[in-house]
This record gives structure tokens, sequence and C-alpha cells, in this order.
């Protein structure tokens, strides 16, 4: 009878799980939990708001009702007037309302759902640069924060435009990472963009910060970078 002799670092694979991957998995649980905590908290007794700002309700029940009335954010379906805003946080609701009907959850989930998408987002970008640890700590704190619980339990249209510029910082965080693609830039400012459709001018209010830090982190020349962003943003803008 013969015996094969394994090396070491095949027979420390097969009982033991490389550090990295069980790393990651710990990882990917502790994101779940976050998520499902945040989803939680926005979603808990969240008809208990009833129609929340009955003035977007009643817009959404018009884009519901009329597709004319959905893209340019009419507050009722024969188009007389529209909202004081600009039409993209109705958009998610009126799909919501079309797919479920018009009640308190069809209007108030989608901006429960955009929180988690925000807290989810907000843990990626600040992963990239401290760690798990750090991104955990920077997701619950926006998570448990009383304004965010507010606009994410409430139709008003700050929740999509967090969201926006939530996904603007990350994609500016990519593209000052060492040979990242001018995508980012593009992607970047297409959010800020959507932001714009979502509540105007407010939307532009972090631009200088994201033009500072890829003028300081980033490979390309600011210029570049006003160009690029202000071309994303324009294209959702216009």
């Amino acid at each position: 009878m013969t015996t094969v002799a394994l090396p070491a670092e095949q027979t420390q694979k097969r009982t033991k799980p490389p550090l990295v991957t069980r790393f990651y998995v710990w990882s990917r649980i502790r994101l779940g939990v976050l998520l499902i905590a945040t989803a939680a908290l926005y979603l808990w007794s969240l008809s208990a708001s009833e129609w929340a700002n009955a003035f977007y309700s009643a817009a959404a029940q018009a884009g519901a009702s009329d597709w004319t009335a959905m893209l340019f954010g009419s507050s009722d379906a024969a188009n007389a007037i529209t909202v004081d805003k600009t039409p993209a946080a109705l958009w998610v609701i009126d799909v919501s309302v079309r797919l479920f009907g018009l009640n308190p959850w069809s209007v108030l989930v989608p901006q429960a759902l955009e929180g988690v998408a925000a807290v989810a987002l907000l843990y990626a970008a600040v992963q990239r640069a401290s760690g798990d640890g750090a991104a955990l700590l920077a997701g619950a704190v926006f998570a448990l924060t009383p304004v965010a619980a507010l606009i994410f339990r409430f139709n008003n249209p700050d929740a999509l435009l967090v969201l926006t510029l939530v996904a603007g910082a990350y994609c500016t965080q990519r593209a000052c990472e060492k040979d990242s693609s001018r995508w980012w830039l593009i992607a970047g400012g297409a959010a800020v963009g959507f932001g714009f459709l979502a509540k105007m001018l407010q939307a532009f209010l972090v631009l200088p910060g994201f033009i500072a830090a890829y003028a300081v982190a980033g490979s390309r020349t600011p210029t570049s970078v006003t160009n690029v962003t202000g071309r994303g943003g324009c294209s959702f803008s216009r």
C-alpha cells in the first residue's frame, strides 16, 4: 500500500477556507443585515402617513392615468397645471401606482426603497476607501439620521434627490481611482443631471465639491472633469 503526501498548501486549502473568502462572506452578511434593518426602519408602519404630501399624491394619481401627465408632472389628468418641481420623483411613484394601484403604500414605498439604495451606495463608496467597518458605520449613521428617516418615509422629491447625489458621489470616487474609465465621470454627471430632474438647482450644490475632489485626487485635469461632468448633467437636465 502506497501513500501520497499532499503539499501542506493543498491540505490547508481543503480544510480551511481562505481568509479573504471568509472576510468577503462576512462583509456581505453585514451589508445584508444593514440593508434589511434599513428597509424595516423605513417601511415599518409606513401607511401611518396616509397620503403624506397630498399635492404629490394627486399628481401621482394623474400620472398613473395619463402618460402626458406623467411625463410633465401634471397635478391633474387633464394637464391643466404642473406641480412645482421637475417630475422625475413623480415618475417613480407613477410607475408604482400603475403597477399596484393607488394606495398609501404604492405612493410611499418607492421613497423607502430609494433610501435603502442610497445606504447601499454609501456603503460601497466608503468601503472602497476605508474598509468594511467604516462603511458599516457610515451606512448606519446615514440610515438613522432623523431627517433621512423622515424624507425616505414621505413622498417629497428629496428622497430621489439624495439617492442621485449619493450615486454621483460614488461615481466621482470611482473616477478618482487610478486607471479609471472616463465613463465614471459621465455617470456622475448623469446622476447629478437626474437629480436636477428631481429637485432642480439643489442638485448642483454638490458640483463644486465633486470637481474639487477630482481636481485633487483624480488623474485628469480640472478642465476635463468640468467638461465631462457638465455634459453628463446637461444630457439629463435639458
